[in-house]
């Protein structure tokens, strides 16, 4: 039994031996991922896209609230009596207002996320292309990290590859 233990003992320190040698080898290296994200022209051209689209449903919005806003203002000038009458129209007015903003913010929630993981897509396949095509075996993102050296990032190499390979 004694054999047994000492034996698998060995074994496992030769492996954990052996396998440190095979990391030393390894080519690791860094990717500043918010810089990846933040200056692939895709993102910029997205952003642009997404902001007019912002712009457009803000008028939008706008003037749907000044029709209620208007709307609110002729009935102040009306006796109880029709104040009475209208009231059921305003708060119809009031809701589709409320559900016109509601849609549209998630709209460009949503439009924004599919975006984003396309863009994080993007990201990931110019990484690990680079990545094969020099050897890393790991690409870390750079706030993982309490200290790294300037030599492991990779960050402007990935860029090159993101950016000449969006196509419009």
């Amino acid at each position: 039994m004694k054999r047994v233990i000492f034996a698998s003992m060995v074994l496992f320190l030769c492996s954990l031996f052996l396998t440190g040698g095979v990391f030393a080898a390894e080519k690791f290296a860094y990717v500043d991922l918010s810089r990846l994200f933040s200056e692939y022209t895709k993102t910029k051209e997205y952003d642009k896209t997404l902001t007019g689209k912002q712009d457009a449903y803000r008028a939008e919005m706008d003037s749907k609230t000044n029709e209620v806003k208007q709307f609110q203002d002729k009935m102040n000038l009306l006796s109880d009596k029709e104040k009475e009458a209208k009231k059921a129209e305003f708060e119809t007015k009031v809701k589709s207002l409320q559900d016109f903003e509601r849609q549209k913010l998630t709209d460009l929630r949503k439009e924004q996320d599919e975006r984003m993981k396309e863009i994080f897509k993007d990201i990931e396949e110019a990484v690990k292309q680079y990545a094969e095509k020099e050897g890393y075996a790991l690409v870390f993102n750079d706030r993982v990290f309490v200290y790294q050296t300037k030599n492991m990032d990779i960050t402007d190499k990935v860029m090159d590859i993101l950016n000449k390979g969006y196509k419009k």
